[in-house]
């Protein structure tokens, strides 16, 4: 590792990859000591603290190349999406980044990747198409469709169970400009707009991503917000936004604030979100759990539509799973704040979202989770990749 910046704690090796060379001498360094690995892109953390043996950051590994003719970016494991966004975006194009633009891109699209254009075309993880892997026996491979599919299968949601990625190529998508923004109301009209969000769901259009939030605001107090994003094309975007947006937005009566507006695509950073310290999947929103929701003390309770092109998967996609799932809650209070929500959950969760290791197996169907356990077995049979959401052997 002669190349890349190593130090050493009493207990804690910390290694900064600038390449896949470095990569293969860390993992390789980790077998042959036995220490235990832990692999961070970004440093946004990792889900078990690396307290010990050998930390492996691959952050300065941050190179972002745009093909536009291709409508491709190829990326390093440490670049994050405002890399990807101000690359693209001279170009017209965008990628299927999250909510915040400082996440990291690969833990993001190796966990699935749901973002405001996934209902109009997908997850992230759907649109990966090529990632470079060093293996838990130092090998560098290259997976996508025809070399190593079972690993390229794995990697679109499986996470970094399966080895260290050092590059992704993923394709991007023509949007430049969206309407988008918020509009904030009282919260006792919370359990109007959320019946309304329930009711017209199915016939919402996949240009639109919406969510609901009650939460506290600075200014107003407790309010229930609405924010959307309408990825329609620019010609009559504004106008038919607008118009998708109507009917939700009357059943919260008149604004406190609004500001709804065509805006770039980066632009969407600036909607706000609700920290995830507890997230649910739901297969309806039924009265009582909308009920709940409207008279919940928790510091903001945030409920998400998914659908789209979401629900309708290629025959060879990935194992990000539940995807009939037509709804999700994002909640920033305790365990008590949530367990009251939580009773009318579906007992699944998504791996981005998910901050409990025990609770991995929960995020995928029980048959993507077999198949993922022995995919596990003919890459990492050792499980050397086990400080993460981890996926044992089979």
């Amino acid at each position: 590792m002669s190349t890349s910046p190593a130090t050493r704690t009493d207990d804690l090796l910390v290694v900064q990859a600038t390449g896949t060379a470095d990569v293969r001498a860390a993992i390789l360094t980790a077998r042959d000591r036995g220490l235990p690995l832990t692999v961070q892109a970004t440093g946004h953390g990792t889900h078990v603290p690396p307290d010990e043996g050998l930390l492996l950051k691959t952050s300065r590994m941050a190179r972002v190349l745009v093909d536009p003719s291709r409508r491709v970016a190829r990326v390093g494991p440490g670049a994050r999406w405002s890399d990807v966004i101000a690359a693209a975006a001279p170009l017209g194009l965008a990628p299927l980044s999250g909510s915040h633009a400082s996440v990291g891109v690969a833990g993001y699209t190796l966990g699935g990747g749901v973002g405001w254009l996934s209902r109009r075309y997908g997850f992230a993880a759907d649109h990966l198409l090529r990632a470079g892997v060093v293996t838990a026996d130092g090998r560098a491979l290259t997976a996508d469709a025809d070399r190593n599919a079972d690993l390229f299968w794995a990697l679109r949601g499986g996470s970094g169970n399966f080895g260290v990625v050092t590059s992704l190529e993923f394709r991007l998508h023509p949007v430049s400009t969206v309407y988008a923004g918020t509009a904030v109301f009282p919260a006792d009209r919370a359990g109007d707009v959320l019946t309304r969000f329930r009711d017209e769901a199915e016939a919402r259009p996949d240009e639109l991503s919406v969510s609901i939030a009650v939460t506290d605001h600075p200014e107003h107090g407790r309010v229930v917000i609405v924010r959307g994003v309408y990825a329609g094309g620019a010609a009559n975007g504004a106008a038919d936004g607008e118009r998708a947006l109507r009917s939700l937005c009357r059943a919260g009566g008149r604004p406190l604030h609004q500001d709804f507006r065509t805006m770039p695509y980066a632009g969407t950073d600036s909607l706000g979100g609700t920290p995830p310290h507890h997230f649910h999947l739901f297969a309806g929103l039924p009265d009582p759990l909308i009920a709940a929701i409207a008279g919940s003390g928790a510091a903001g309770i945030e409920i998400r539509h998914w659908g789209g092109a979401m629900a309708r998967p290629a025959a060879d996609a990935g194992p990000v799973g539940h995807r009939d799932v037509p709804f999700s809650l994002t909640i920033d209070g305790s365990a008590a704040d949530a367990a009251p929500l939580a009773a009318y959950a579906t007992g699944g969760s998504f791996l981005n979202f998910l901050h409990d290791t025990s609770r991995t197996a929960t995020a995928y169907t029980p048959e993507n989770f077999r198949r993922l356990r022995e995919v596990k077995r003919t890459y990492d049979p050792q499980n050397v990749f086990h400080r993460n959401h981890n996926i044992k052997p089979a």
